[in-house]
């Protein structure tokens, strides 16, 4: 495995159909800067949204993978996601112009080949890897599904599918990090039981669904009347069924193929853990569904140790950066409404404060007298005067401007803040100011224990 981060050396264009929007879509895979992620944008909606392609943006997984964040989704993204993570490919911006990736010939082959032929950009930046610790399963008690996860030096990967179909039968198939991707996996095809397409064009999915772009398999020796409906369904003629029941297909790539791109899913779903894992996977029966909460579960274990934060640490003793008079030719809030008593550290992009409370706070009257809780919103309050103060004071006229809320988002509330607790507030910057706008991530601890933490937006304005 690569160590660092990889990006692309140049654009990669793609078009064609959704297999379940029927939606013609072009996608454009960019090179983007290190520690970007792999990230879509919606460059035919308003203002170009952008959705990370991360477990938490999962939003639907009925047979495809959706992420959505606000108004903007895109779908069917498993295969596309596979081909990146096997490629070690760490960031891209995936623009595209409708809300589903192009199914191409149902597999992933065209995507492997287009990146087999890029000469990757290696970054400065590490790759985020994550090793798992420790054994556990996540199971799906309605289908039968399971995927176990155990610590490994490398990824490993065994999936066995068994949907009691004479045609399929029992198949199974792995991957490990000396498997040629795009040789033996990224051209197996999607599949479908000729009786769910019925079903599923009830559902309003496979609007796209071509012969061409799916594994058709009958159960049994097709009738006229077969051929009939697969002939308005589709469009146009098909064969009898071959192969045992593949209908529109002369011959399997592989024995296993299904089996094999049941793994291409897999894989490509776990994608959105956000991490390269070590660890041996073996999964029965995988589907989008299950395969989206490992991936979640996963992508959480490894944010508390990968992402674990920096505490900033309070010495009393040592010199403020920002005592209370510095602070008040800062902000215009002034007691009791001044949340915050020192600044301590102050960077270009981060900036740490000091909050002391004491039993004489105003609003421990009333919440709640016999049990005297700091309000939530005040510790919000709390973090923006901290951040005011590091936006503040890269003006040259800081006295005349204030900062105001715009948006907050993700606000958690971990510990409740009570009289005797010294708030170590640290604020950092997630995106600088700019048409007066700047976003930062907050983050209030009480010794080394996260109380609070919130994304904030903030718009910063001339006074009058």
């Amino acid at each position: 495995m690569q160590v660092n981060q990889r990006t692309l050396s140049r654009e990669h264009v793609f078009s064609g159909v959704g297999l379940h929007t029927g939606k013609v879509c072009t996608l454009r895979l960019k090179p983007a800067v290190e520690d970007h992620g792999i990230v879509f944008c919606r460059t035919d909606m308003e203002g170009r949204p952008t959705i990370p392609g991360r477990s938490e943006y999962v939003t639907a997984t009925a047979r495809g993978t959706v992420l959505s964040r606000g108004e903007a989704s895109v779908s069917t993204i498993e295969h596309l996601m596979a081909t990146l993570y096997a490629f070690g490919v760490d960031n891209v911006l995936a623009e595209i112009d409708g809300p589903e990736v192009p199914i191409l010939d149902g597999s992933a082959y065209n995507f492997a080949q287009s990146l087999s032929e890029d000469r990757l950009i290696v970054q400065s930046s590490r790759k985020r890897v994550f090793s798992i610790k420790s054994t556990f399963e996540v199971k799906d008690s309605a289908s039968g599904s399971y995927i176990r996860v155990e610590p490994h030096n490398s990824l490993m990967m065994n999936v066995t599918i068994d949907f009691n179909s004479a045609v399929l039968g029992v198949q199974s198939a792995s991957f490990d990090e000396s498997t040629n991707f795009t040789v033996e996996i990224a051209p197996c095809r999607t599949f479908v039981f000729l009786h769910d397409i019925v079903q599923l064009l009830k559902n309003n999915l496979i609007k796209g669904g071509d012969l061409d772009n799916a594994i058709v398999i009958a159960e049994r020796e097709m009738s006229d009347q077969d051929l009939s409906e697969i002939k308005t369904l589709f469009g146009r003629e098909s064969s009898k069924s071959i192969s045992g029941g593949y209908l529109n297909v002369e011959s399997l790539k592989f024995e296993n193929e299904c089996a094999r791109h049941k793994l291409l899913d897999l894989l490509g779903d776990l994608a959105l853990s956000g991490v390269y894992i070590k660890g041996r996977i073996t999964a029965f029966k995988p589907g989008h569904k299950i395969n989206t909460e490992t991936a979640k579960k996963i992508n959480d274990m490894a944010n508390e140790i990968i992402n674990k934060p920096s505490i900033p640490q309070y010495d009393p003793n040592a010199e403020p950066i920002i005592d209370i008079n510095g602070i008040k030719k800062l902000l215009p809030h002034r007691p009791p409404f001044l949340m915050v008593d020192r600044i301590t550290h102050m960077e270009k992009e981060m900036v740490v404060g000091i909050k002391t409370i004491g039993v004489n706070e105003g609003y421990f009257i009333g919440h709640f007298p016999e049990e005297p809780v700091m309000p939530g919103v005040l510790i919000i309050e709390a973090m923006a005067q901290v951040g005011g103060i590091l936006v503040l004071s890269d003006l040259e006229e800081p006295e005349r401007h204030s900062t105001y809320f715009a948006k907050i988002d993700n606000a958690k509330f971990k510990r409740k803040v009570v009289p005797g607790d010294v708030l170590v507030i640290k604020l950092t910057v997630t995106a600088p100011l700019r048409r007066s706008i700047v976003s930062m991530h907050g983050e209030v601890y009480v010794g080394n224990t996260l109380a609070c933490e919130a994304d904030m937006v903030a718009q910063v304005i001339k006074n009058k």
